[in-house]
């Protein structure tokens, strides 16, 4: 494709506070730089393409959320205008533009904040199994995508490396103190239920999705990216059709075609060809557009 892609940045002269498989962050002090790149994974593994525009389309939905959800909660985001950034680090403006963001420094909880209106991936799977989800009972005869009956909360352990493991909210009581894990759990729902509302009313129906919090003094606020294709399941609306997997707005196409390929979901991954790169850029591109009505800026 003849998009370019950033792979990895390398600005020497800062400290790489994380890598992660998206985003490379830096440690400014009391803040952090934030930087969404083109990299995506699936089953684990960065994959040796990247997604042309990927990086933008997540900060800039992270950025729509967050100032959608500043009457439910407090986050993380101080700016993502490169110009009003330290002067040091402007001279990368050509790598930070319209996929970067200048957070507050918080203390990361270590728990995923799952919240599912719908019966999907692991929760599905679970709930095949077992007629529950995360220690929560369910009714019996629900199908795959279900919508559930009422917005429920499934905690994960947050790994370093490898899968996160589903736990109940008891598990999350004795990790960081019942009054915490209940706080974190209302707020979830709270900004789930507000998201999902909005984003029904574009036609796309949110059927799950990960928040993370972090403490910035005693004040519990909202970080990390938030509601992305990465993070959550999006599915349009007008083709949902319970008792089997939806189309998404995600990587799905990537997933697919890795499915059909004799690879051991092993260290190095196969490289992608160039219409499954095109295909899921248009569809991380049609998120964006359908949830804020505009087509994305571009860098």
């Amino acid at each position: 494709m003849k998009n370019t892609v950033l792979l990895q940045t390398d600005f020497k002269d800062l400290e790489l506070f994380r890598r992660g498989k998206v985003r490379d962050v830096y440690d400014l002090g009391d803040e952090l730089l934030v930087v969404s790149t083109d990299r995506i994974s699936c089953f684990d593994v960065v994959l040796p393409n990247g997604i042309p525009h990927k990086g933008e389309v997540l900060t800039s939905i992270s950025l729509f959320w967050f100032s959608l959800l500043t009457d439910v909660t407090e986050h993380h985001l101080i700016t993502a205008d490169v110009k009003r950034y330290p002067k040091e680090i402007q001279k990368y403006a050509s790598q930070l533009q319209c996929r970067s963001m200048l957070v507050k420094k918080t203390k990361a909880l270590p728990v995923e904040c799952i919240v599912r209106g719908y019966l999907a991936g692991s929760g599905w799977k679970e709930y095949a199994q077992t007629g529950a989800v995360c220690g929560i009972d369910l009714p019996e005869g629900l199908l795959e995508s279900s919508q559930l009956p009422q917005i429920i909360f499934t905690p994960s352990t947050k790994a370093e490396e490898g899968h996160d493991q589903n736990v109940h909210q008891g598990y999350v009581d004795k990790l960081i103190g019942a009054q915490m894990s209940k706080k974190i759990a209302d707020l979830s729902i709270a900004i789930y239920k507000k998201a999902a509302d909005y984003a029904l009313s574009r036609g796309i129906i949110i059927a799950d999705t990960k928040f993370e919090f972090g403490l910035l003094g005693d004040r519990v606020i909202l970080i990390d990216e938030v509601l992305t294709p990465d993070s959550s399941r999006f599915w349009p609306r007008d083709l949902y059709k319970p008792g089997q997997g939806q189309p998404s707005f995600d990587k799905q196409f990537v997933r697919d075609y890795l499915e059909s390929l004799d690879w051991d979901k092993k260290p190095p991954a196969p490289g992608l060809p160039d219409d499954i790169i095109e295909r899921t850029s248009r569809k991380y591109l049609d998120a964006y557009r359908l949830l804020t009505g505009k087509e994305l800026v571009r860098g």
